[in-house]
Formats: structure tokens, sequence, C-alpha cells
């Protein structure tokens, strides 16, 4: 069965719904879990020929703050279960790119993750980060709705 979860959040709601789970099964199966958490890259959009140092250095905690806030929600979810657990956060304007490569790198059986539901045209016009794990991963993908 599986050894090793990817747990995949991206601070909604529906991801706190889906580690919720995914700890419970990964308890229930006696494995273990690594969260993740994919930053996009830091963009800038201005006139200016460069941004001041103080601005980047700004965004980068901002992201960071966000990351540990987001991965901390696994980590406690898993030390209340007593589930063994591993967090890594990954900066990358693909996050369905991100997830799939730590999952590889780890070795993980097994990826889970929230659908947020949208369909028809928004659904395709905003595209979906579930659904292109779905497409592109070669590991099992499990999507809590």
């Amino acid at each position: 069965m599986f050894r090793h979860m990817l747990l995949a959040t991206d601070g909604s709601e529906l991801s706190r719904i889906a580690i919720q789970k995914g700890v419970q099964l990964a308890k229930a199966i006696q494995a273990r879990v690594t969260g993740i958490y994919a930053t996009p890259e830091m963009r800038y959009y201005t006139y200016e020929t460069e941004i001041p140092a103080e601005v980047k250095e700004k965004t980068a905690r901002q992201f960071k703050a966000a990351s540990e806030k987001y991965l901390g929600v696994i980590a406690m979810a898993a030390k209340e279960a007593g589930v063994a657990c591993d967090t890594v956060s990954e900066i990358s304007d693909q996050p369905h790119e991100a997830i799939i490569a730590a999952a590889e790198a780890r070795k993980c059986d097994l990826i889970v993750m929230a659908s947020h539901g949208r369909r028809g045209v928004k659904g395709l016009l905003l595209g979906s980060e579930t659904q292109k794990v779905l497409t592109h991963s070669k590991i099992p993908v499990l999507v809590i709705r």
C-alpha cells in the first residue's frame, strides 16, 4: 500500500480539509507524510529600472511567512495524529510541476490534493493545479473534494 504521501497545500480552507483527510489516511495505513507549498516566483512590475533591495526583502519575508503558516498546518495535523511529517517549500510559477518534482524526489507513492471544483468556462480559463497534477503525474493522486 502507500508508505509516503505528499500533501499539497495552497493555504485554502479546502486544502485544510484535504490535509486532515490525508493525515487520517496516513495514520490508518501507517504512512508518513511530506507537506508542500509552492511559492510563486517574485515578479515586480514597475517603470523603474531597478527594484529597491528593501522591497525584494519584504516580499521574500512575506512569501516565507505564508509558506511557514501553510506548512505549519500540515505539521500540526500530523503531530496531533502521531504521523511522521516533513515539509518543503518550493519556488515555482508552475505549482503542479513543483508538486510532481517533490513527490518524485522524495519517493512519495501518493499525492493528496484538494479540488476547488471549478467547472465549465471558469475551470477552463483558470485551469486547475489539481487537474495538471492528475494529467502529468505518474504517481497516483488522491483528490479530496
